[in-house]
């Protein structure tokens, strides 16, 4: 009897410490378990391949850098698709929508533009992402137009996207590749000419250091003066110790990372040296860098805007919403412009990346879009997301794909795998939210 009571008391410690902790810091308890399933992946594949293969080859810096450029254009439309989800619709048509923005812009590129330029014009690749960009956002608007003010439910008008769409994507080229993209729009999609390098990396992370520091001082500082709850000193520094230790993390885990040999001998034929043996680190991908500043851009959006504000009013109540003088019909045009408009960043990257545009681009991009928000965070019930959530949750079905490849799992597996996360990450939705009504 006296044994039970003492565990049951250890316990009760443990969890009282546990949810203290939570509370001083204000860490969501989801971005915990996130990083938790997180890691759970990366040793697991990792620790897979010592063990069946003699090498793990998961957590070496070539794959975690290849992994941060994958994730990169699923992470920039899961930032859209949180917002699309709280204000409780859908977007299935992103997938079909990166094919016919990539096609539409390798077209331009390789086939219109050099006739009244020039080939290789320093302003085709500029012109090709202007373009992709409006393109994109207006396909976005007819979205918005459709769901808002004809009143269709967004399930069927993207349902309908994602056949119409990828259709126009191969009747624009024929069924062809088109190839080679502009040498300079290629850049976009990352390698090792698409990269910052070394030093502008570690410029990146001091000035993202700083960052940390000053979001930090300045919450504090805004509390103080409205009066607000304080987080402990010790919390503070915690924060702040964490957040710089993953940016100089990042910074020499990419910086680890080498130019391939081959690559190092054209550069140096290309300038007239002799680099043979030369390390010559990547840094930071181009790729990444877009991923960062777009996920920095839509937290403010959502944060500190009225929109921001507007939209999660609306996804929470849209009659009160209504009543309370709020266009909910404008406001969700907007958000599917706006996710229009990320969805053509993201098919910038894919088409970059590939040197190439093809009418397959994108598929089945809209499922791992949809599932890196719900794994993130965002309720399929509406009112709630947070785009750092969408952007690790992009990180997490990026990561069990390149680990199911790294280990030989053919693609139905990898099917059946992503289609059970989604499901499950739904039901912790549901049970998480249970939990929180209580």
């Amino acid at each position: 009897m006296n044994d039970t009571t003492s565990s049951d008391n250890a316990n009760d410690k443990q969890e009282s410490l546990i949810s203290r902790f939570i509370a001083s810091t204000e860490i969501d308890p989801r971005l915990l378990g996130m990083l938790g399933a997180l890691a759970l992946i990366w040793f697991g594949f990792h620790f897979y391949g010592v063990i069946f293969n003699n090498f793990g080859a998961f957590l070496t810096p070539r794959n975690l850098w290849n992994l941060s450029v994958q994730t990169s254009s699923i992470g920039i439309m899961a930032t859209g698709m949180v917002l699309v989800i709280v204000t409780r619709n859908i977007d299935l048509s992103v997938g079909s929508m990166i094919g016919v923005i990539a096609m539409a812009m390798g077209l331009l590129q390789v086939e219109y533009l050099p006739q009244f330029v020039g080939l290789g014009h320093w302003s085709i690749w500029m012109i090709a992402v202007v373009f992709g960009l409006i393109f994109g956002t207006l396909i976005g608007a007819l979205h918005g137009w459709l769901i808002a003010y004809r009143e269709i439910p967004a399930f069927i008008v993207t349902l309908g996207g994602l056949m119409v769409w990828r259709g126009m994507a191969f009747l624009s080229g024929g069924g062809r590749t088109i190839s080679p993209v502009d040498p300079t729009f290629a850049l976009l999609g990352g390698g090792p000419y698409g990269a910052v390098g070394a030093t502008l990396s570690w410029v990146i992370g001091i000035v993202a250091c700083l960052g940390v520091a000053y979001i930090l001082y300045s919450g504090r500082q805004s509390r103080i003066k409205h009066d607000f709850h304080l987080r402990p000193m010790w919390a503070e520094v915690m924060l702040a110790l964490v957040g710089w230790a993953t940016i100089i993390g990042s910074v020499l885990l990419v910086n680890s990372y080498p130019w391939p040999k081959g690559i190092v001998r054209q550069y140096g034929a290309r300038i007239g040296q002799d680099l043979e043996g030369s390390f010559i680190s990547h840094g930071f991908a181009i790729p990444v860098l877009i991923l960062a500043a777009v996920g920095i851009g839509m937290t403010i959006l959502m944060t500190r805007t009225r929109f921001g504000r507007y939209v999660f009013a609306i996804g929470g109540n849209p009659e009160a919403a209504s009543l309370a003088g709020i266009d909910t019909k404008w406001v969700t045009m907007k958000v599917f412009a706006l996710m229009g408009m990320l969805t053509a960043i993201a098919s910038v990257i894919a088409s970059a990346r590939l040197n190439s545009a093809t009418n397959a681009l994108g598929i089945l991009d809209e499922l791992y879009v949809i599932a890196a928000a719900v794994i993130g965070g965002t309720s399929l019930a509406g009112g709630v997301g947070k785009i750092y959530g969408a952007i690790l949750g992009a990180l997490v079905m990026q990561s069990l794909q390149s680990g199911m490849v790294l280990i030989g799992f053919d693609s139905a597996i990898q099917r059946i795998v992503v289609g059970m996360v989604l499901v499950f990450a739904v039901y912790l939705d549901i049970v998480y939210n249970k939990r929180v009504k209580k």
